[in-house]
């Protein structure tokens, strides 16, 4: 209502410095309270008795008005003044106004009140609403050791200076949207409805520590200009939202208690949120809010979701966070960062990192400031497990001691640049007598359970099955990032994966897939040092039992001299037979005279070594073969032991 209009009860009229007074007239009189002359006043006040209800909008007051008016409600034996309801919208009061010792049977409202000072209200109790919606205040607002046993409407009030609302309980709901204040503290209090501080404005610091919120409280867009103190508040059934709130300072949440997710989607926070000892009992979500200066979030312990989504970090940050999923989809670090987790399943699903981050499996309990170690309910399996890097460049990504059996790599880039530090483990495949272990990737087990199963693990739902000329080059990335960082035994497990996806690669040449074949059955792709030395043997046995039978002569042959005398000349000619082949029946050709020289003979084969032993034509031939053979077989081998001892 403009100052202009009339309002809307009977009002006074009275000329006041050029104004006509909106003051509601009392009674029969024309008059408000504030113009009665000293007669008219006293025979009012005198007809009032405890219990009655006031009336008096757009009344003007001082302090000593409001003193003479609750004088006669008071109860003599108590000293409590004892009201109905009371009505005092749009009043003005000059200077400071003190509210002591009343008790409102039903509503008290103030909405639209102006006050020239502060507002000073102690031990009052109201049975209805407690309003104050669209109030102007001079001065500080304090409201101590008081009940509200309906709802408390604070909309759109403007409080120059601090609200100190220290209820010890509010009935209802309690509405505080649209506010303005200087500092606010609303420490111990208790609110049994749904509590709304959204597009309030606080230009100093916010004290919630140790505020009950029976059915959650809402901060949407509540903008708190220096540090806002939740120590020891609880959440009880409903949720806590501070959905594009804009925090200046640091936001303390030790020892609270949500007992419903907790949200700061799109919020602007400029300080550190600690977590310690706070219980939470279900998740916490940070999508797309910003950390302007924000050096450290935790130790967060959640059974829930932690939820990072599209959140931007601007400065160095560390998180401390035990929880059972992290969301850092589409998350922007553009500092280094320092995510120290315990439980979670960690999805980095296109993440943006301008600077290093590192995800780190924490082993220990995080620890209090006071040392103790914080207890961890709800949460079983503490393994930290990171299930995507999709669409990540992992150039400034490091993983360390964590869980990467489900993760998936396809579509990350600079994977070659990607840190994987302590001990990160894949999946192995699943037991089987033509299967070796070693470690594969996410993507393999959902190709080959897709193929024909057999233990292997299938692709989750929503997930899509790569074809093996996709995982080639993942293997090959994730082979380098290992050898880069000297860990050659762990880049061979890479480098066996990628030849087995290029040798199922249907894109690739037939040739080149037959050559991989041919390279896996003879030694596991120079890898598997076990396999290269049974053909060794396989073929050195089956050359020394072909040389037994086949490749010896019956004897060695002894040269024959011939000569011719011409008087004084002689001309001899030394003719060496060729080796006759071995005959009679197999069983006497298998001599231990025969595998002594067979035996000899192989071995020099195998060290690239010609034996001297006369040989049959087939003989030759075999040594020839095995001397080409068995040298390769056994550099096979040395290549194997060497890619799993080197650093």
């Amino acid at each position: 209502m403009n100052g202009t209009d009339a309002p809307a009860w009977p009002h006074c009229g009275h000329l006041d410095t050029g104004e006509t007074c909106r003051g509601r007239s009392v009674g029969s009189y024309t008059a408000c309270l504030a113009h009665l002359d000293s007669a008219e006043r006293a025979a009012h006040l005198a007809s009032l008795t405890p219990g009655t209800d006031l009336d008096h909008r757009g009344t003007p007051f001082t302090q000593g008005l409001l003193d003479e008016l609750l004088a006669p409600l008071r109860d003599p034996g108590t000293g409590r003044a004892r009201v109905g309801d009371a009505s005092f919208d749009q009043a003005r009061f000059t200077g400071d106004a003190e509210l002591t010792g009343v008790d409102f049977g039903g509503f008290c409202s103030f909405a639209s009140a102006v006050f020239g000072g502060g507002v000073y209200v102690q031990d009052v109790r109201t049975g209805g609403d407690l309003r104050m919606g669209a109030a102007r205040v001079a001065g500080d607002m304090w409201l101590d050791d008081s009940d509200v046993d309906g709802d408390a409407w604070f909309y759109e009030a403007r409080i120059q200076g601090a609200l100190r609302f220290h209820v010890r309980e509010v009935g209802g709901t309690a509405m505080f949207r649209r506010m303005t204040c200087g500092d606010a503290s609303f420490s111990g209090a208790r609110v049994r409805g749904v509590a709304s501080f959204g597009d309030a404005v606080v230009e100093g610091e916010a004290s919630f520590d140790g505020v009950v919120f029976e059915e959650g409280a809402d901060f949407t867009k509540i903008r708190i200009a220096g540090r806002a103190c939740f120590d020891g508040a609880h959440f009880h059934r409903g949720s806590a939202r501070f959905d594009g709130a804009d925090i200046g300072g640091d936001m303390p949440f030790a020892e609270a208690h949500f007992a419903s997710e907790a949200t700061f989607d799109g919020a602007a926070i400029s300080g550190d949120l600690s977590f310690s000892g706070a219980r939470l009992e279900a998740g916490v979500g940070f999508r797309r809010a910003v950390f302007r200066r924000t050096a450290r979030i935790g130790p967060l312990v959640c059974p829930g979701t932690v939820d990072l989504s599209d959140a931007v970090f601007e400065t160095p940050v560390t998180l401390e966070a035990a929880a059972r999923d992290v969301h850092c989809r589409r998350t922007r670090w553009a500092s280094t960062a320092a995510l120290r987790l315990r439980y979670a399943r960690v999805d980095l699903s296109d993440a943006v990192l301008e600077l290093p981050v590192t995800v780190v499996g924490r082993p220990r309990r995080f620890v209090s400031p006071e040392g103790e170690a914080i207890d961890e309910p709800g949460l079983t399996d503490d393994r930290v497990r990171v299930t995507s890097v999709q669409g990540v460049d992992a150039a400034h990504l490091v993983l360390a001691d964590v869980d990467l059996t489900g993760c998936l790599f396809v579509e990350a880039v600079h994977l070659d640049q990607l840190r994987l530090e302590g001990r990160c483990h894949l999946s192995a495949p699943p037991p089987g007598p033509r299967r070796i272990r070693r470690r594969t990737l996410a993507e393999e087990h959902h190709w080959r359970a897709a193929r024909h199963g057999d233990g292997w693990t299938p692709a989750p739902p929503g997930v899509a099955v790569q074809e093996p000329g996709v995982l080639a080059p993942v293997y090959r990335q994730l082979r380098k990032a290992l050898e880069d960082g000297r860990n050659e035994p762990g880049a061979a497990d890479f480098y066996y994966g990628e030849m087995e996806m290029r040798r199922h690669d249907a894109a690739a040449p037939r040739g080149e897939r037959m050559l991989l074949r041919l390279y896996c059955a003879l030694s596991g792709y120079g890898l598997r040092a076990v396999r290269a030395l049974v053909w060794l043997v396989l073929a050195m046995t089956a050359t020394v039992l072909a040389m037994m039978l086949w490749g010896l002569p019956r004897a060695d042959p002894d040269p024959v001299s011939a000569g011719t005398t011409d008087g004084h000349r002689i001309t001899l000619t030394t003719r060496r037979p060729d080796p006759a082949a071995p005959q009679g029946p197999y069983a006497k050709r298998l001599s231990a005279a025969r595998f002594e020289k067979s035996l000899r003979v192989v071995a020099n084969s195998v060290i690239f070594r010609a034996s001297g032993q006369d040989l049959t034509l087939i003989g030759t031939y075999v040594e020839m073969t095995a001397r080409l053979v068995e040298p390769a077989l056994l550099g096979l081998a040395f290549l194997a032991v060497r890619s799993r001892v080197k650093r």
